[in-house]
């Protein structure tokens, strides 16, 4: 028996594939969990349907995300903070501070989006990436300067 499948299932493929299963194992688990829909014409169609409404809707996202990633790349960050001695911080610049710096110029981003090794922890220039989208980065200037 052909079913559709609405959800991932491990042993049998992706949502959206035509899988051959028993009759029973569609009958009494796949379509009581709504794991599957019957591979009828009707269903089928609707589910290229779906699939070409989603892609148009990723398409969208993508392209938004594409477009916040050309803002980030602008934006330029100057600190001032305390040295110690030799170029070494008081203390240090981590993702919470950056991602608070963003928010005030208007971007909307999670703190695990600042993908900071470790704090920085010394005066210069430094190239921050933020993680935006799953494959979309932006690369943030944060320029770390002495406090006078």
């Amino acid at each position: 028996m052909k079913v559709i499948l609405t959800e991932n299932i491990l042993s049998l493929g992706q949502i959206g594939q035509v899988v051959n299963v028993a009759p029973g194992y569609a009958r009494n688990y796949l379509y009581p969990k709504g794991l599957a829909l019957e591979a009828t014409g009707r269903n089928v169609r609707e589910l290229e349907h779906q699939k070409r409404m989603l892609a148009k809707k990723r398409e969208q996202v993508r392209q938004e995300m594409l477009s916040l990633a050309e803002k980030l790349n602008q934006v330029k960050i100057v600190l001032q903070r305390k040295v110690v001695e030799e170029d070494k911080l008081y203390g240090s610049v981590s993702a919470v501070d950056l991602i608070s710096i963003l928010e005030e110029k208007g971007f909307d981003l999670s703190r695990k989006s600042v993908q900071l090794d470790q704090p920085i922890k010394q005066l210069g220039e430094f190239s921050v990436p933020v993680r935006i989208d799953a494959d979309v980065t932006a690369h943030v200037s944060v320029v770390v300067e002495k406090e006078e």
